[in-house]
């Protein structure tokens, strides 16, 4: 042991060993957050592959555009960029919002730097805390189905056995009824009773029941919501597929994701304009969606997007926070029920559910998963003697 320490004073007053590193394109491309290199005119002269999925362009695309023709020349980003070249250092920004017709980020930070050997270049990294806070919202919306069904299970057994007391009492009260007025009130009575116990079945929909999941061809359950909504709600609007058929079949119950978007299509028919309104059914593939399943080190991987859009007004900034709690509505007359039972039942199918809202442009985003086995491809959405629906091109 005596020896130990003077060896090590020696290895210390070496030189540190030499290695050899990759070269700096080859770095950013190895990073998970975006990152970009803007000339002195803020065009693309690099974009890692994190930079593509965050601008949903190819790196040859990009470098044909400035960051202008995404972003409106006000947005927080340029002033970012402005004082990296004025003052040659660092800078960073943060919760930036990133909107346009192109692009639609929230809680954006961004980290940028000079380029030295590039006049008026800037590195520019970005982090994408929309994931996260849809991470924050759908464990809110978790907590309100799971409130929900607590709700359920105690009104069922609390309401309905005197409930159906009270409408035995009020039929025999109206058999001895003496005049009109009387029976008119026990007529009442039961009308209540019916109505209450009609909203106690309801919320028995939020009841945990054992769900059976298994591999689910998307593009026919959408087929499907599209034929009913058009025979009926939806007549009268124009409803646009944009498929990606070449999407593996998600891991799910068929009945509940025709339950959930059918309620996801019935809002946007009920929230556009009769004139003009529109309603998109989408489907892509998105790597990097994974969330950890509690109980374990396992992370399920969600790449399957679903998605419904409209053209409507939009929701209200104050209703956003609690959409998919129970009783928040905006409609005149509504229960507020609907998005409380779909975020109940996304999370039955291990998925998750975010909305992005702003006039003009609605999105109702599924992320689900594809089957344990691994990708399958899904079977057209057609039937024999159907044309193509979902596998033509793009209509946007």
């Amino acid at each position: 042991m005596s020896d130990v320490l003077p060896r090590l004073r020696a290895e210390a007053g070496k030189a540190p060993r030499s290695l050899p590193l990759p070269d700096c394109a080859a770095i950013l491309s190895a990073l998970p957050m975006p990152a970009v290199v803007l000339d002195a005119e803020n065009r693309f002269r690099y974009a890692n592959p994190a930079a593509e999925l965050f601008f949903q362009f190819s790196f040859p695309t990009l470098a044909t555009l400035r960051l202008g023709d995404l972003l409106p020349e006000d947005s927080r980003l340029f002033a970012l960029l402005a004082q990296v070249r004025q003052h040659e250092a660092p800078v960073s920004d943060h919760d930036l919002s990133l909107e346009s017709p192109r692009l639609h980020r929230r809680g954006v930070s961004a980290h940028g730097g000079p380029l030295p050997e590039m006049p008026g270049a800037v590195v520019l990294t970005l982090h994408d805390g929309s994931t996260a806070q849809m991470m924050n919202r759908q464990l809110n919306f978790l907590g309100a189905a799971r409130g929900a069904s607590a709700m359920a299970e105690m009104l069922a057994h609390e309401v309905k056995n005197p409930l159906s007391g009270i409408r035995g009492a009020a039929q025999l009260l109206e058999q001895a009824a003496a005049d009109d007025g009387d029976r008119e009130l026990c007529q009442l009575i039961q009308d209540e009773a019916d109505r209450i116990r009609g909203l106690v079945d309801r919320m028995d929909m939020f009841s945990d029941r054992p769900v059976e999941l298994g591999p689910v061809n998307i593009h026919q359950v959408l087929d499907h919501v599209k034929r009913v909504a058009q025979t009926g709600f939806a007549a009268h609007l124009r409803v646009v597929e944009d498929y990606d058929p070449s999407l593996p079949q998600v891991w799910g119950n068929r009945d509940q994701l025709v339950q959930i978007l059918l309620n996801l299509v019935k809002n946007a028919a009920e929230a556009v304009d009769p004139m003009g309104g529109e309603i998109v059914l989408s489907t892509a593939y998105h790597h990097g969606v994974r969330i950890a399943v509690p109980g374990s080190r396992e992370r399920v991987h969600l790449p399957l997007q679903v998605s419904v859009r409209d053209n409507g007004p939009g929701i209200p900034e104050p209703v956003r926070a609690t959409l998919f709690e129970p009783f928040v509505t905006t409609k005149r007359g509504g229960q507020g029920l609907g998005l409380a039972l779909v975020a109940k039942l996304v999370a039955d199918q291990g998925g998750l559910i975010e909305c992005d809202s702003r006039p003009g442009r609605t999105v109702f985003r599924l992320s689900l998963a594809m089957p344990p086995s691994g990708p399958r491809r899904a079977e057209p959405a057609t039937r024999p003697g159907e044309k193509g629906v979902g596998l033509r091109p793009r209509d946007r």
